[in-house]
């Protein structure tokens, strides 16, 4: 892949846009009942911009899905909205990055826009070859990521955080895409875990985003805290 820098960096500059959209609990199809969507399926301008907190101008939901402690969420990304087929990838166009989901507890995920003590629940980020990278597992799973709410997590309203990081851009040019679900953690424990604001976690010249991909010398190096499994 580095020895192609030109091609592909050129390719993935005009190619694919996505978008989280649709949720599953355990084996349960929620589609967009739960979820924050998105204005539309362009990245986010910046790491430090607003829309980090949960996307472009989501829309509000009035649902909130029950999820046990302990059992399993599947989140669901497309290149258009409405699009679930799994002939398209997810999210194309040499669209190379990590895929990370952080959680918040929130008194009401209806409502809650600020504020929120994000921590990382999963990460898919890369080993060293194409096909390792977040978003080629993604597009590899039909656009699905599934993950365990930690066990021990206390009981209670939740955002679920889902975040997918283009770097084909070259270095300081990161191009994130986040949407935001809305559950509520029943069966749970005690567990509050620290965690970090966005925007504010990532800045612009942390080391993920200092180096071009396809430069030699680029190494993997996880953005944000470390993943809580309770």
């Amino acid at each position: 892949m580095k020895t192609a820098f030109v091609l592909l960096a050129a390719i993935g500059s005009a190619a694919a846009h996505s978008t989280w959209q649709d949720l599953w609990v355990g084996s349960e199809d929620k589609g967009t009942t739960c979820t924050r969507v998105v204005r539309d399926n362009s990245p986010i301008t910046s790491v430090t911009n607003a829309d980090m907190f949960c996307g472009r101008g989501p829309a509000s939901s009035p649902n909130v899905c029950d999820v046990q402690a302990g059992s399993s969420l599947t989140v669901e990304m497309h290149a258009q909205p409405g699009q679930r087929s799994c002939s398209q990838p997810a999210i194309g166009g040499n669209h190379y990055g990590p895929v990370l989901i952080y959680m918040g507890k929130v008194s009401d995920a209806k409502t809650a826009n600020s504020g929120v003590s994000w921590f990382k629940v999963a990460e898919d980020g890369y080993t060293g070859t194409t096909a390792s990278w977040g978003t080629e597992i993604l597009n590899a799973n039909c656009g699905k990521r599934a993950f365990t709410v930690p066990k021990s997590l206390a009981s209670g309203n939740y955002l679920v955080r889902a975040e997918a990081i283009a770097l084909h851009a070259g270095a300081g040019n990161p191009q994130p895409y986040v949407s935001c679900f809305q559950v509520n953690v029943v069966g749970g424990g005690s567990a509050s875990p620290p965690g970090v604001s966005f925007p504010g976690a990532y800045k612009t010249n942390d080391a993920l985003f200092s180096k071009a991909i396809y430069d030699p010398s680029f190494q993997y190096v996880s953005p944000g805290p470390k993943v809580w499994t309770g």
